[in-house]
């Protein structure tokens, strides 16, 4: 596992740009992996050889599989259980959190639009969570 990778999973080209700026400006050593839809996410982490990300930002509404489609699989594989998995995501329905946290959502953060927040909530986000490993 390589605490300096983290997978992003954004079908959103915005968001895309954002988190790249965001993480970038707080974390200049974080090396962003950007994966633009839910099935390619566990060929990528299951992968022989492949290294593993320490962790997965991932958004919840995306065209095809969900999110929490995606939440679901990773959580089901033996050999991804360690993997830390944070929902970002711009949905505040408090059903949509519960139900990731059943299916073993680390954290579920909701995206701010101000982006100065934007990059504080990240940077909060991935400080927590690179200082547990």
């Amino acid at each position: 596992m390589n605490e300096d990778l983290i997978m992003v999973v954004e079908d959103s080209d915005e968001d895309v740009e954002a988190i790249d700026r965001a993480i970038g400006r707080t974390h200049p050593g974080i090396r962003l992996e950007f994966v633009r839809s839910a099935a390619e996410v566990l060929p990528r982490l299951t992968a022989d050889g492949a290294t593993r990300p320490g962790m997965v930002l991932l958004d919840l509404n995306m065209p095809g599989e969900s999110g929490l489609d995606v939440l679901r699989r990773v959580r089901a594989h033996p050999d991804l259980t360690g993997l830390t998995m944070v929902v970002f995501t711009s949905s505040e329905d408090p059903a949509e959190a519960d139900a990731c946290y059943a299916a073993g959502a680390d954290s579920y953060i909701y995206k701010p639009i101000n982006f100065a927040l934007f990059q504080t909530v990240l940077r909060q986000t991935l400080d927590y969570w690179r200082s547990r490993t």
